[in-house]
């Protein structure tokens, strides 16, 4: 019913930058995207998937005080597409980064309060 998949991802040198994009497919049964909260997560290996940013229906944005200043989430209803910019990147920011949906439309930290999930795309920063 509803698909998200990433794209962007790569490998950039340390100070470099990136765009993930996150294209999602809704079926007509469900609520369009314009309702939904989209959350950016990351996991680099051995560790915890961790929240990263996230915006709800309304365009209120929220990051982690890790990436503050440095990431930027945005939307385009239009394109039923979210984007993560990334400035600034630091090698701890390697890790595979997932884009979610929460389909009440409010911003969540809890990973498991996200209803779908894209794949992931792996985001590597050299040092």
């Amino acid at each position: 019913q509803v698909q998200l998949v990433e794209s962007g991802g790569g490998l950039v040198q340390a100070g470099g930058s990136l765009r993930l994009s996150c294209a999602v497919r809704t079926s007509p049964s469900v609520r369009t995207f314009s309702a939904y909260a989209m959350g950016w997560f990351r996991q680099a290996p051995g560790k915890e998937r961790e929240f990263v940013a996230a915006i709800n229906w309304a365009g209120a944005t929220k990051c982690a005080d890790s990436v503050k200043g440095r990431f930027t989430v945005s939307r385009d209803n239009a394109e039923n597409t979210v984007y993560l910019q990334m400035n600034s990147l630091k090698p701890e920011d390697t890790a595979v980064y997932y884009c979610a949906a929460e389909t009440s439309g409010w911003i969540t930290l809890v990973p498991k309060e996200y209803d779908y999930w894209g794949q992931g795309t792996q985001v590597t920063v050299s040092s």
